[in-house]
């Protein structure tokens, strides 16, 4: 479609998500000069937020709170001239008289956009219990790759039983004096070879069908409470830290009719970002992918947006 045939719109592309994916995405998106719009969700904050400390981002030797290094992002986003809103986006559509145009619904006003990226991340899912909420990022922890370093010689518990769970629980043993791992049933779901593993190390031990019913402690984690899931029955174990891995619940619920997800609800992306629909790229946590980290989460952000302006230059007849 050459520039001339394109109808009016309002944004090469709009950037769902206000975490590292979407505001790498929105950085390289206003540098190059894309009329760009990003919009942070006001119901959900990006998950690194929360991380009180984060000292494997290349370049910040000494570490930095997550919320800090957002607002690093933020600002180096400004600086280029990024446009950016807080709220939440309700529906994405194509355009049906015009099928390169998405139409993307925020509240109550409608945005005519050449290209999306989906950068809405994912969340840990929580187990609900009392303590979990108030003694996160005091001793609670859904990333044992972001938070293990900082329990060297200490016992600690993790909560579950599938890959993320046994895989952690032997990341942790790297630091930890001890890992108890505790899980509702009586085996793991975890793939036969970690299974191995975990049986193998000295330092984990397992509790079986029992559940975490509490976390406790003064201004930082100190123990647990256990119950039998049978009998009911409750214990107490002394911990400096707890790693819970029942899951991850992917923001991706406004893509569910027009992108293909995977079992879990992550958006499936090929190499380049890009998605099942045409002129739609995901980045970051929301993706299917391996390894979710902060850096991993630039790296797609980066690579998201440049996919999507070779896309939206051909829609110009751009095309180099």
């Amino acid at each position: 479609m050459s520039k001339s045939k394109l109808p009016e719109y309002d944004y090469d592309t709009i950037i769902i998500g206000g975490g590292p994916a979407g505001y790498t995405a929105g950085i390289y998106a206003a540098r190059s000069g894309m009329k760009t719009l990003l919009v942070e969700g006001a119901a959900t904050v990006s998950q690194i937020t929360i991380t009180d400390l984060i000292e494997n981002y290349p370049g910040i030797p000494d570490g930095i709170n997550g919320f800090d290094l957002m607002q690093l992002f933020k600002t180096q986003a400004l600086k280029f001239g990024l446009e950016i809103i807080t709220n939440d986006v309700s529906t994405i559509k194509i355009n049906a008289d015009v099928p390169a145009i998405w139409n993307v619904t925020v509240e109550n006003k409608s945005y005519r956009v050449l290209s999306v990226i989906a950068a809405t991340g994912a969340q840990w899912s929580k187990l609900g219990v009392p303590g979990e909420e108030e003694f996160t990022g005091k001793g609670v922890s859904y990333c044992a790759t972001c938070d293990g370093p900082f329990y060297r010689n200490k016992d600690v518990v993790v909560v579950g039983g599938g890959d993320t769970a046994i895989q952690e629980a032997l990341f942790l043993t790297h630091f930890a004096r001890k890992v108890t791992v505790i899980h509702r049933r009586d085996r793991l779901r975890a793939a036969k070879i970690l299974q191995k593993r975990a049986f193998a190390e000295k330092k984990i031990e397992f509790i079986w069908k029992a559940k975490l019913t509490e976390v406790s402690g003064n201004d930082f984690v100190t123990g647990v409470k256990v119950a039998d899931v049978q009998s009911g029955k409750i214990s107490e174990i002394s911990a400096e830290g707890v790693f819970i891995f029942v899951g991850r619940i992917p923001h991706t619920g406004i893509f569910r009719d027009i992108l293909k997800l995977d079992e879990g609800g992550y958006i499936i992306t090929d190499d380049n970002m890009r998605t099942s629909a045409d002129g739609i790229f995901a980045a970051g946590d929301c993706r299917a992918k391996q390894f979710r980290q902060v850096v991993t989460a630039a790296g797609d952000g980066a690579n998201a947006i440049y996919s999507a302006e070779l896309y939206v230059d051909n829609l110009k007849g751009n095309t180099y």
